[in-house]
């Protein structure tokens, strides 16, 4: 497998264990909202060198991130990645080996308490009163929590279409998990932390909690939303990070994601190059901010027509605007080609399984 590839726009700021993918070509606005966040106020949250230990274990490994007020921030990694040591340590049930964090203002190290009346969170194992029904639990943690509201945490239950009337025991994992939605969505802190917030719920009820926290958003909170359904992140999140092994690997504005696209065909040229700058200043492919990978993944042993060279498969990734690239494409003569978004899975399964992203945006 042969890959090519140019950059020639200029290269994000890199930190240690980190990469800014917010190329100058990304528009500061999510794709998915009319506003975004206002990127002049300091950040809810800040990380800085956060490191946790155990021994010589690093479930965090010196991560640093900003969570802008007003966005939804996307946490995505594998099991074990150090996803939800990072959220215990922003809320101070962890004490860091080093490194520090602000939140809402608060050291969480500090002033722990007053941090979290800051904040609604929603844990992977949320723990709920077995001997209590649901309207019991809701007003519960309505009278307990300053920021309670448990007519907002009724209604709320009703639109997550659960059964407020059953004892908790009696419910099932997915009305457990409806009922926990119920009490986090309706504090009005500034910050959400949600925790894999639609598993085990139907796709039905899905939809409505992502709706519930595009509401937030809109309403001006800040919300952190952890998940391994990519297609969650893609449709609320605006900018997402990507944790491997306790290291921050990637963090990605989502509006610049959907710049990015993936070429797929087959061509009887054994080698395809990037565009030459003749063929930039020609505008066959748009401007010098042209990012482009090219890698030939197959070889056609047979000819497809008796007479013919055979054909090579070829995948090229483009970064910027697509309507740029056409011309290019067109003289390149592709056979059985199909044009399709890089999409979150790509990006995740690089990150994943630590190999160099494609427009030279490697750990």
């Amino acid at each position: 497998m042969t890959t090519t590839s140019v950059d020639q726009r200029l290269s994000p700021q890199q930190g240690s264990n980190s990469v800014n993918a917010d190329a100058s070509m990304s528009d500061p606005r999510p794709f998915n909202q009319s506003i975004g966040p206002d990127q002049s106020d300091p950040p809810l949250v800040s990380v800085r060198s956060l490191t946790k230990r155990y021994g010589d274990f690093f479930a965090l490994a010196d991560c640093n991130l900003d969570v802008r007020q007003g966005s939804v921030f996307g946490l995505l990694g594998p099991n074990g990645a150090g996803k939800t040591t990072l959220i215990r340590s922003l809320l101070g049930f962890l004490k860091p080996t080093t490194g520090s964090a602000t939140v809402c203002g608060y050291d969480p190290q500090v002033n722990g308490v007053m941090l979290r009346e800051q904040v609604a969170y929603l844990p992977g194992d949320a723990r709920l009163p077995r001997h209590m029904r649901g309207v019991g639990v809701l007003r519960f943690f309505a009278e307990m929590h300053p920021a309670g509201n448990f007519e907002r945490s009724q209604e709320i239950a009703d639109r997550l279409e659960l059964n407020q009337r059953r004892h908790v025991a009696f419910m099932s994992t997915g009305m457990r998990q409806k009922l926990a939605l119920s009490v986090v969505l309706s504090l009005s802190t500034p910050l959400l932390i949600l925790d894999e917030p639609t598993a085990n719920l139907d796709p039905t009820i899905r939809a409505i909690v992502l709706d519930l926290v595009l509401e937030a958003r809109k309403a001006g909170r800040t919300v952190i939303f952890s998940s391994h359904v990519l297609s969650e992140i893609e449709q609320t999140c605006d900018r997402v990070a990507f944790l491997r092994n306790g290291k921050l690997a990637l963090e990605l504005n989502m509006s610049d994601l959907q710049q990015r696209h993936r070429v797929w065909g087959s061509s009887p040229q054994r080698e395809i190059q990037p565009p030459t700058d003749a063929e930039v200043n020609a505008g066959l492919c748009g401007n010098s901010d042209r990012v482009i990978v090219i890698t030939r993944e197959s070889e056609q042993s047979h000819c497809p027509v008796v007479g013919e060279p055979p054909l090579y498969g070829y995948r090229i990734d483009v970064a910027g605007d697509l309507a740029h690239w056409l011309p290019w494409l067109q003289q390149l003569s592709l056979r059985r080609m199909r044009i399709e978004p890089l999409g979150l899975r790509a990006v995740y399964d690089s990150v994943h399984f630590g190999e160099a992203l494609s427009f030279g945006e490697a750990e």
